[in-house]
């Protein structure tokens, strides 16, 4: 049985962005049992006086890669001091399953690339396989997305190549599965080999399986640099032909002669919206990205695995054309070196597994490698080669401007696209999306209304994954709820990452306190959703 409370004298945002009004909420059975004013506590109740702070719906993550630190950390603190009561995992097709045979090891070894060493016990044969493990306890909800990388290596491993009939039917046939099962929809991750492979046959016909379960389609789409606009018209392509509704992940033109292209992007949206085509975006708060160092290199060098990557650079003749790929850009490879539009001195080594090397981190390349007397693009290929590639990095590259473009637009959602890896120096985002949403950005910079800050972190999310009977502060919904005060505030940065923030005082999830008076409780009343019955 889950306890009472009753919360009074709250400033009450209810999640549609109309204006806060003062009320008192009963919650009982796990769900919002009255609002109203001077409602009268129950036998039993814990009552909360909120003191004139606001109460407001449980922030919804739209976008974050918290897969395995839920199973590896289940309380989770830094989600739910920030108010976070429900994460999206399996993003930019980074999802700990389907595992079929040998692709077991190729999953592992992919997922180990972006959130550091993943054991085998971690990688699971199904969809229900991952929510049975995430039901042993975790404080917060998890909703999931299926990776389309772990499908590619199930079926076809890591070669660079378009899927034939049979291929493709194969990962349709393991794609229904996982939705039918309860997986959320699926992530493509059109940048990280070997999403990065597929054509666009397989992306329409596995779209079409995501709309026969009315589930969702999401995208890290081909390009965030020159060839936006045409990477986002892609996506729409592949949602057009199939009429599945469609998330495009992280909206941001990365790299300074690339900066201006947000409002392009932004009226492509729009106009695929007045054809009837289902799609909104996700965006984190922020002026710098974050990914694994292998995003350095054009993705076709990364055909193979690993250990190709590592040959293809040692290679007399191969090697060289990748080096000046990546200093200089060029046509030789697809697409913009990332090195090449913002430099070395803009790349911080955020994460490293090699405990050799852990002295780089928090380092920018340049820095770190002239403490190690060797030149950048030298220290890249000794992190590839002596950390397994799994060296994780941030990316300072984003204009502000486009920046406020984004996140102020009516089809954002707030995404921290955190990438957690204890013992490392990640981006902020994974610690203060939340609160710098609510707190400096909305006090100190006027992006937006509280009410509407709000409204994009809650019902704008629940709406998109079809969490229906939450992210809106109303009678008989889930009691997914944060309190917070007016000073509320991030107090992670990119030098001390991992700063808890302040201003949050309590947060229930499904109608348990995880926070009380601004310390976690240990509860872990968590789901893994939508709930299968």
């Amino acid at each position: 049985m889950t306890q009472d409370w009753l919360i009074r004298n709250a400033r009450i945002i209810d999640g549609t962005g109309a204006p806060w009004f003062r009320g008192d909420v009963h919650i009982a059975g796990g769900r919002i049992a009255a609002l109203g004013s001077a409602l009268k506590a129950e036998p039993g109740a814990i009552v909360v006086d909120a003191q004139d702070r606001y109460l407001a719906p449980g922030f919804i993550d739209a976008h974050c890669h918290d897969d395995l630190i839920c199973l590896r950390e289940p309380d989770r603190p830094e989600k739910a001091m920030q108010g976070v009561t429900t994460v999206v995992v399996g993003n930019c097709s980074f999802s700990l399953y389907p595992a079929r045979g040998r692709s077991r090891e190729d999953l592992r070894k992919h997922f180990s690339g972006l959130l550091g060493q993943t054991a085998p016990e971690e990688i699971f044969d199904d969809f229900s396989d991952y929510r049975d493990r995430l039901h042993r306890g975790v404080a917060i909800n998890v909703v999931s997305l299926v990776g389309h990388a772990a499908m590619r290596l199930a079926v076809m491993g890591n070669e660079r190549r378009a899927a034939t009939p049979d291929e493709i039917a194969a990962m349709e046939a393991l794609l229904d599965r996982q939705l039918a099962q309860g997986a959320i929809g699926l992530s493509l991750g059109l940048v990280y080999p070997p999403s990065a492979f597929a054509d666009l046959d397989e992306m329409v016909a596995l779209a079409k399986v995501v709309k026969a379960h009315g589930r969702l389609m999401t995208a890290h789409v081909r390009s965030y640099e020159d060839q936006l606009v045409q990477s986002i018209e892609e996506f729409i392509e592949i949602l057009r032909q199939s009429g599945a509704a469609g998330l495009l992940s992280h909206l941001q033109s990365a790299g300074r002669p690339n900066w201006g292209q947000i409002p392009r992007a932004l009226e492509t949206l729009e106009a695929a919206r007045r054809e009837g085509i289902d799609i909104s975006f996700d965006m984190y708060p922020y002026p710098a990205g974050s990914t694994y160092l292998l995003q350095l290199l054009p993705p076709a060098a990364l055909e193979g695995g690993l250990d190709r990557l590592k040959q293809r650079l040692r290679d007399p003749e191969i090697g060289p054309v990748l080096r000046r790929w990546v200093e200089n850009g060029g046509p030789a490879f697809h697409g913009q070196s990332k090195l090449h539009l913002i430099g070395w001195d803009n790349v911080r080594i955020s994460g490293i597994n090699n405990p050799a090397l852990k002295h780089l981190e928090g380092l920018d390349m340049l820095q770190a490698a002239e403490r190690e007397n060797i030149e950048p693009y030298d220290l890249l290929i000794r992190l590839v080669e002596e950390d397994e590639g799994q060296t994780g990095v941030i990316l300072f590259q984003l204009d502000e401007s486009d920046l406020h473009a984004a996140c102020c637009h009516r089809l954002h959602m707030v995404g921290s696209d955190g990438l957690p890896r204890p013992g490392t120096k990640p981006h902020p985002r994974a610690f203060g999306t939340f609160p710098r949403m609510i707190g400096p950005l909305r006090r100190d910079k006027g992006w937006f209304s509280v009410e509407d800050a709000v409204r994009r972190m809650t019902s704008i999310a629940a709406q998109r994954f079809s969490l229906l009977d939450r992210g809106l502060l109303r009678p008989d919904m889930v009691a997914d709820l944060v309190l917070f005060e007016e000073g509320v505030t991030d107090r992670a940065t990119f030098d001390e990452s991992t700063q808890l923030p302040s201003g949050i005082t309590h947060v229930w999830v499904n109608g348990e306190a995880i926070v009380t008076d601004g310390a976690p409780t240990g509860a872990r009343p968590g789901r893994v959703l939508p709930v299968m019955e």
